[in-house]
């Protein structure tokens, strides 16, 4: 299926690495002109220089000015018409020991960062023919856990955040959407749950340790994790033109647990 990603270009936060670098890399495969964003430009350089074509920035996307850069640096080379606002983070927490400050943390990356990134492009985007916003954020919103529960709430955030943005945007040619994944295998996943395989003795083979993560921690009717390309490919697919009567959705990747 030919996406028509050629002569879009796409702005993708946090895509120095892991699942974001995994989207820049397919938006690029598709034809798109990327712009790889880091914290560190030296991160954004090291993945951009191995993109055909690919722009590194860097800038703190929890400020109103680092944000502001890093718009201006992406826009430098030609207007962006995709924005993907995939950076976040999680932390450990509680409600009875997480102090508020670790709760405005989590807004602050998880939120404002992408809305920072959203005001800056929208005079642009509704002047355009065409344009795409792509939030991030996880099926853990869904059904989430007991614990880390600023994480969840900010992560909430951003359901309600896109249906607004989606409603506020009726009539224009731009299309905003949010992709909520279940768990997706990272290396840090992989890591967390060896050391859980390790401590329940389920052996060192991945597909068995994978394979009981699912049954006792996370469980969803496909039996596995996510994989970092299967979230790449649904952004690339929401980014083109053929997902054009996609609008204000919440599409969960999670291999059906929700």
């Amino acid at each position: 299926m030919d996406l028509a990603l050629t002569g879009h270009r796409a702005l993708i936060t946090g895509s120095h690495r892991g699942t974001g670098e995994v989207i820049a890399r397919r938006l690029a495969e598709e034809g798109a002109s990327v712009v790889v964003h880091g914290f560190a430009q030296a991160a954004a350089d090291a993945v951009a220089a191995t993109i055909p074509g690919a722009l590194a920035v860097a800038g703190d996307l929890v400020s109103d000015q680092g944000a502001a850069a890093v718009w201006q640096a992406a826009n430098a080379a030609g207007p962006v018409d995709i924005l993907v606002n995939n950076y976040g983070t999680s932390d450990r927490g509680d409600f009875e020991t997480t102090p508020a400050e670790a709760w405005h943390a989590m807004y602050e990356h998880n939120v404002l960062s992408a809305t920072r990134l959203i005001s800056l492009a929208l005079p642009a985007l509704r002047s355009a023919p065409w344009g795409r916003i792509i939030n991030l954020g996880t099926a853990g919103t869904q059904r989430p856990g007991a614990g880390n529960p600023h994480y969840y709430a900010a992560k909430g955030a951003l359901v309600t955040l896109t249906e607004s943005l989606a409603r506020d945007l009726a009539g224009t040619a731009i299309r905003v959407n949010l992709v909520s994944p279940g768990i997706i295998h990272t290396p840090e996943v992989e890591t967390w749950m060896r050391q859980t395989a390790a401590r329940e003795g389920w052996g060192e083979d991945w597909t068995i340790i994978e394979r009981q993560a699912v049954a006792t921690r996370f469980p969803n009717a496909a039996g596995r994790f996510a994989r970092r390309e299967e979230i790449a490919d649904l952004v690339c697919f929401l980014a083109s033109h053929r997902a054009d009567y996609i609008h204000g959705q919440n599409l969960f990747i999670d291999g059906g647990s929700t």
